[in-house]
């Protein structure tokens, strides 16, 4: 199995792992509202980290193009974005990876969750590049001409010496 689908795979796990542990076990005690508090946030934050991690993996192999949008077309970095968080979520989010880089809320490196953007200088430029984190510092994004949406890891040298930070995006209120 190619180490891309494998690590899907361990992402996946864990998403179910942390999904069944948000359902009490049987005769456990619930009653307290500190414990339902933190299963509801448990709870939220598989079911954030799945959908767009999902839709996400689902890119993976889509060719790039450059102010591409649309899987059918093609993506770029941006576009990859962009389509993720609104089939996801419904989120409009601005066009560039420099404008999506003044959204959301600032995240430190060491509190990076799943469904979190990360920005890279890779043309010269602060926030040249968008992808989206996907857990265990590995991100998903649609790197250049010639090549596809992909996975890779934040530690490969290339990435850690271009990386500009992070941003969350808060997923909109449910009517």
């Amino acid at each position: 199995m190619p180490r891309s689908n494998s690590f899907i795979f361990s992402v996946l796990n864990a998403l179910v792992l942390a999904a069944s542990l948000c359902s009490p076990a049987q005769g456990a005690d619930t009653s307290t509202a500190e414990s339902d508090t933190v299963l509801t946030k448990l709870q939220d934050f598989t079911d954030r980290a799945t959908e767009l991690a999902m839709l996400a993996f689902s890119m993976i192999g889509i060719h790039y193009k450059y102010g591409g949008n649309t899987p059918e077309n093609g993506l770029d970095c941006s576009g990859l974005v962009r389509y993720v968080f609104k089939e996801a979520w419904g989120t409009t989010l601005p066009r560039t990876s420099e404008e999506i880089s003044r959204v959301g809320q600032r995240v430190e490196t060491r509190d990076l969750q799943p469904g979190d953007l990360v920005f890279y200088n890779t043309l010269r430029r602060a926030f040249s590049h968008v992808g989206i984190y996907l857990g265990d510092n590995k991100f998903i994004h649609s790197p250049a001409a010639g090549g596809e949406v992909r996975i890779e890891s934040m530690d490969v040298g290339y990435w850690k010496k271009r990386f500009n930070g992070a941003r969350r995006i808060s997923e909109p209120e449910q009517k």
